[in-house]
């Protein structure tokens, strides 16, 4: 029972000193932690990965089930591809999952949701295609800071 939450609280570390692209949203499955040996083909989440929300003004919009906070695209990415990085990833982290888990969207999320794999071997969950970010200055829920030139609030 104490190595999931010793694990949880390394990611977390590792994710707070820049050891990991993850971005606010990543999440350490307890389940994963305490398996030996990982499972050879993806499972469902247990829980949305992916939720609507009405923001403000901005009607409803994506946001991480895990805090809430608002999620965009990047018009110079394709479906599949982002082009998002080493500068960029810091100011726009991506939504990323564990490995073996496949996201799943609450109710009201229509797109279909998938996974690309980075070049530092996450998995950046997509919708329609599209990777999925935060914006750093997002500082809480509701957030629309980064809905700009060049970057999109994604609707359901």
């Amino acid at each position: 029972m104490r190595i999931p939450l010793v694990s949880a609280i390394a990611a977390l570390m590792l994710a707070a000193c820049g050891g990991s692209v993850a971005g606010p949203a990543a999440t350490v499955s307890p389940s994963a932690s305490a398996s030996p040996t990982p499972s050879p083909t993806p499972s469902p989440s247990a829980a949305p990965i992916v939720l609507v929300q009405s923001v403000g003004t901005m009607g409803s919009v994506l946001v991480a089930a895990s805090n809430s906070h608002t999620l965009y695209t990047f018009d110079s990415d394709s479906p599949g591809v982002s082009r998002c990085t080493g500068g960029c990833i810091a100011i726009w982290p991506a939504l990323s999952i564990p490995s073996g888990q496949t996201p799943a969207g609450g109710p009201g999320v229509t797109g279909a949701l998938s996974t690309i794999s980075r070049a530092d071997g996450t998995l950046q969950v997509t919708y329609k295609g599209m990777p999925l970010y935060f914006f750093h200055s997002d500082a809480k829920p509701g957030d629309t800071r980064g809905n700009y030139t060049g970057w999109r609030l994604v609707r359901p």
